[in-house]
């Protein structure tokens, strides 16, 4: 008879882990890139970051000081969040801004719904979306890295298209899909966004770094390969369909995938084991959904980037996919 069974909200964790050693291990892998983005955006990077994180900790302290729950700080989730909510962020946004993104993130991204475990959707993501409806020229507003300007102006519309290319390859591709010319002058960008010495939000600018990251959280088994492929792959399709119609319109996938939020979002955002399904089958459906809607809205949508619109609208349907690919009991399906 058993005598110690547990019923309790996800991430269910298959192998003998804490959800306190898999939030450490997500931020070891974070590590890379939040230093990649000191590097490349000095001390704006480190402020935003620790903002965040302050922020987003002390806002669940409260939550659960106000409904009266038991301290939950020590799972590293808040903390998580922040780190994340940061790297996707632009360099100059002002710090109020990062405050009531990173209060948004926790308090209704997260605790409204019940604390770790019962939230729908990814609370940076919600955080992001919620920052990007209010303040939407804050978070258009691109900062040169500093080892090309050490002043480190910011990048508008207003300034040249060489400006802009730097600022951020994505603007300028989706500039090249409406004149139905120029992506030759993104694609030439595959090395800077590659290494980080493109402008973008903190966490978007090296693809090296992010790599590193999630390669060690495959290696730790940490995060599950198959919604990382999925996202890729299809992105790759999707944007290989697009760069094959007509290549001086369209980015190469190569371009595609080391922009943006695209590896963030694979290794990162997309894997988070609240948010995502259960089943294998359902990670390959919520992956391939994730970078097919990306690269929709990246390639006929008016926005540049749809990682964000992306992440949270597969948010919404995962309870469907759950109940799609539900998993075969041992000995098979249960007789009607």
């Amino acid at each position: 008879m058993l005598t110690d069974l547990r019923v309790s909200c996800a991430p269910h964790i298959s192998k003998p882990l804490s959800t306190r050693s898999v939030m450490i291990d997500v931020i070891i892998g974070l590590v890379p890139a939040v230093v990649a983005a000191g590097y490349y955006f000095r001390i704006y990077a480190l402020i935003l970051t620790s903002t965040c994180v302050i922020s987003a900790v002390v806002t669940e302290w409260l939550c659960n000081k106000i409904l009266k729950k038991p301290n939950s700080l020590d799972d590293f989730s808040a903390v998580v969040t922040g780190i994340i909510l940061a790297l996707s962020l632009p360099p100059s946004l002002p710090i109020w801004a990062a405050i009531i993104g990173s209060v948004f993130s926790i308090a209704i991204g997260k605790m409204v719904f019940g604390g770790l475990g019962s939230n729908i959707f990814n609370p940076a993501m919600a955080g992001r979306a919620f920052l990007t409806a209010c303040f939407g020229m804050l978070m258009t507003s691109w900062t040169v890295p500093a080892t090309i300007d050490t002043t480190m102006p910011k990048i508008s519309a207003e300034n040249t298209i060489h400006a802009r290319t730097q600022a951020t390859p994505l603007a300028w591709s989706k500039q090249a899909i409406k004149t139905k010319t120029g992506a030759e002058v993104v694609n030439e960008q595959f090395k800077d966004t590659f290494t980080g010495e493109v402008g973008g939000c903190l966490g978007e600018t090296s693809a090296v770094a992010l790599l590193l990251g999630g390669l060690y959280l495959l290696i730790r088994q940490t995060i599950a390969w198959r919604i990382p492929l999925a996202v890729l792959a299809s992105a790759f399709v999707f944007s290989a369909i697009g760069y094959l119609t007509d290549n001086t319109a369209y980015a190469s996938p190569l371009t595609h995938l080391t922009s943006g939020g695209m590896l963030l979002c694979a290794f990162f955002i997309a894997t988070d084991p609240v948010t995502a399904p259960l089943t294998g089958r359902g990670m390959w459906i919520f992956g391939i959904g994730v970078g097919a809607i990306t690269m929709l809205i990246r390639i006929v949508g008016e926005y540049p980037e749809g990682i964000m619109y992306a992440v949270l609208l597969m948010n919404a349907v995962t309870p469907l996919i759950d109940r799609l690919c539900k998993r075969i009991p041992a000995g098979g399906k249960p007789s009607a």
